[in-house]
């Protein structure tokens, strides 16, 4: 039992670590596609091709979070209360996107800060770390979520101010 828990623990920090990367990508990405005014065939490859690591590390971080939480995690601990809010979190964000229900003012911020996140808690829980009040968890995502929209938000307007004042060829 211990082989197999070890071994979704490992798993799991894998999937996380990919889930972060790409993430991060993603929102790099899209930067790079929307900078122009339009997002073309090669870039929308590229950013396909993102969204598909990110989809297998949900999935994988979805399934070693049950797992675990069923074989190893006793308790409703703080640690995965905020783990499986975030879970769901991405998942329902990444729905609410594909559909296009999601403003794209929201739903890139809160996807990287929920990665980002779940990162966080799971270096804090690994370290023994992550015994926290539910509400300072709720309260610190929220700051984290707020400061993603802002910079996103902010980054997306600088590059449609780039966009207006530079020359028109044609």
């Amino acid at each position: 039992m211990e082989l197999i828990i070890i071994l979704l623990v490992v798993v799991q920090s894998m999937a996380i670590s990919l889930g972060v990367g790409s993430s991060t990508l993603a929102i790099l990405n899209f930067f790079v596609a929307i900078a122009d005014g339009k997002i073309d065939e090669s870039e929308r490859r590229m950013m396909g091709i993102v969204y598909i690591v990110l989809r297998i590390a949900m999935v994988l971080i979805l399934l070693t979070v049950g797992v675990l939480t069923f074989l190893h995690y006793s308790g409703a601990t703080t640690y995965v209360m905020a783990v499986w809010t975030l879970v769901a979190v991405l998942y329902i964000n990444a729905i609410l996107m594909t559909k296009h229900i999601m403003p794209s003012t929201i739903g890139p911020a809160l996807q990287a800060s929920s990665w980002y996140t779940l990162g966080v808690m799971s270096a804090l829980f690994s370290i023994g770390k992550a015994g926290f009040a539910p509400l300072f968890f709720y309260l610190g995502y929220a700051v984290v979520i707020l400061f993603a929209v802002s910079l996103v938000n902010g980054t997306m307007s600088v590059l449609k101010h780039k966009r207006e004042e530079a020359p028109k060829t044609e």
